[in-house]
């Protein structure tokens, strides 16, 4: 028998075998639904504004209410010489009390304005629970697909030690070259250079999760290693246009934002008005030095204040809340032209991925796989030289991970749509 017919065997079972990392026997597996859940459930900045949330819902009703009263106590008209309260008519202690009542209509565009700036806090919530779920689902599969291409890189290092024994085995007998030996171990060192790579890349995205999930940096996961192929149907372009139009909560926000500023206007215009102060106050008074009585007094005031510079006050309000209001209503446009253009390139990315991945996995790897088969049978034989065999490895390798980083993209671009759509409903 040949000497390198067990070897050549051993390549062959290499090519089909699955390899587990060394640093996942040692993690718990965190399910990619785990991961979202703990996100949603933990991440401190999506805590951070749903507070902002909660605090904007007790503003509508500070505003809405009428300043607070002043009650007022007085001592009035009482002699400088003497102080002393029987001897001039008018002396009198009086109390009183009073009212700021602003015109008619402000206090209703205050709350308005403070009942729409809490939902478009509210739809900023929402807003950023979708991008943390998208993010926390894309960081996952990027750990996937390096899980993935950790294992084909890790079987290749196996094949290539394999190459580099066969190389040595044929130039110790006389039948191979010296620089076969080499290029065996050049490709070797390049695939263990990729490994370091790899690694150090996954321990990012790694430590991204985490951060996401709000758990320790450096805490250990591993991720399953069998994931099924995406089959489901994704809508056709018109149907996510719509849809995110009806249900994205950015472009909510704007809209909140857009009825905010337009009752700020209002408000602004109202600001010609004047506002009331009304008030009322009892004056008792003492006796006169004769012991006659003295009728106490009760006054009452209403007092208005006079838009006396609404040139350059009340004017130049209205015209900057306009501009605000105009700024609001081109908001809304850009980011309604932004949802539905993160859409279409979602779709882009899914259809192409789609079709590289059907294309690998039904065309391009088993025709590679057959022809590395049958580069190792003829470099047994002499008919085929190691460069060309090493090459196709190599080759093979590169499809592997294209296949993988087409099986991954399309996960992700999956989730990068339901984020734009703003639901997780894309399907037909």
């Amino acid at each position: 028998m040949n000497i390198l017919t067990p070897i050549l065997f051993t390549l062959l079972v290499l090519c089909t075998s699955v390899w587990t990392p060394a640093y996942a026997l040692d993690a718990n597996v965190l399910e990619l639904e785990e991961a979202r859940l703990r996100a949603l459930a933990s991440n401190p900045g999506l805590a951070e504004m749903q507070e902002r949330y909660e605090a904007l819902t007790h503003l509508a009703p500070q505003v809405s209410s009428l300043p607070d009263p002043v009650v007022s106590l007085n001592a009035m008209n009482f002699p400088w010489n003497s102080f002393d309260v029987n001897q001039e008519p008018m002396t009198q202690v009086q109390l009183g009390v009073s009212q700021m009542f602003p015109f008619p209509g402000k206090l209703g565009l205050r709350e308005d304005v403070a009942l729409f700036e809490a939902e478009a806090a509210l739809n900023s919530v929402e807003e950023m629970r979708l991008n943390l779920d998208m993010n926390v689902t894309v960081t996952w599969w990027e750990i996937y697909f390096l899980d993935r291409s950790l294992e084909t890189v890790l079987r290749n290092q196996a094949l290539f030690r394999q190459f580099v024994k066969i190389a040595q085995t044929k130039y110790e007998v006389g039948n191979g070259l010296q620089q076969d030996v080499l290029l065996a171990q050049l490709e070797l060192s390049k695939l263990l250079n990729n490994e370091i790579q790899l690694k150090s890349m996954r321990e990012r995205r790694l430590i991204r999760l985490n951060v996401l999930m709000d758990v320790s940096p450096d805490t250990l996961a591993a991720l399953p290693v069998d994931m099924p192929a995406f089959s489901g149907v994704i809508a056709k372009e018109p149907i996510l246009h719509q849809r995110a139009l009806e249900t994205r909560p950015l472009l909510k926000q704007e809209q909140a934002s857009i009825e905010a500023s337009k009752s700020r206007l209002a408000l602004a215009e109202k600001d010609f008005y004047p506002d009331f102060k009304v008030g009322v106050s009892y004056g008792n008074r003492e006796e006169d030095d004769f012991g006659r009585s003295r009728k106490d007094f009760l006054s009452v005031m209403l007092s208005v204040n006079v838009p006396l510079y609404a040139g350059t006050k009340q004017s130049e309000a209205v015209k900057q809340r306009s501009r605000e209001f105009a700024k609001s209503k081109y908001a809304l446009i850009d980011k309604r032209n932004l949802v539905l253009s993160s859409i279409s390139n979602s779709l882009t990315e899914y259809d192409q991925a789609a079709e590289q991945l059907y294309l690998f996995g039904e065309g391009i790897l088993p025709q590679a796989r057959q022809t590395v088969e049958s580069m190792l049978v003829g470099y047994q034989v002499n008919e085929v030289d190691f460069l060309n065999l090493v090459r196709s490895q190599v080759t093979l390798l590169n499809y592997e991970l294209q296949y993988w980083k087409a099986f991954t993209e399309i996960n992700q671009s999956v989730a990068r749509l339901a984020a734009a759509v703003g639901e997780e409903n894309i399907y037909e």
